[in-house]
């Protein structure tokens, strides 16, 4: 039977996928091969990936069962990683945006979007890090 406990890990794989696909595709463009098509996956994987944070975030904070005591540290610290992602997420996909429609994309703005990208995607695998710590030692569904 469906549950709407199961939402959250059902949604949470898409920013994760997203978002790091975005990100490799802008280092590949950046560092290795100019190629356009790969600084358009980029924008689109990232602004996707971002949305989708948004959605996987209200998942988890509404949409799961409870956590037992013991794991309400590790719990607490998979929410505040959480909410650090989506916001830096959707603050990189709103300045990649405002680059895009300006057509500031080649200035020296996009090492700030590059930074930013960073920061959110470190801050995804730490987010990913302590999920994964509920769901395989703490047995949080």
């Amino acid at each position: 039977m469906f549950s709407t406990d199961h939402i959250h890990p059902m949604v949470v794989h898409f920013p994760i996928a997203l978002i790091f696909a975005g990100y490799l595709a802008e280092i590949i463009f950046l560092f290795f091969k100019k190629e356009p098509l790969l600084k358009e996956f980029h924008f689109w994987l990232v602004t996707v990936g971002s949305l989708s944070a948004f959605a996987a975030y209200f998942s988890g904070a509404f949409l799961t069962g409870t956590v037992p005591p013991e794991a309400t540290l590790i719990h607490n610290r998979h929410e505040l990683f959480a909410e650090l992602t989506v916001f830096a997420a959707l603050v990189n996909a709103a300045l990649m945006i405002y680059l895009k429609l300006e057509r500031k994309e080649e200035t020296n703005l996009k090492w700030l979007s590059f930074a930013l990208n960073t920061f959110t995607v470190t801050l995804l695998l730490l987010t990913a890090h302590f999920g994964g710590v509920l769901v395989y030692e703490y047995l949080v569904k």
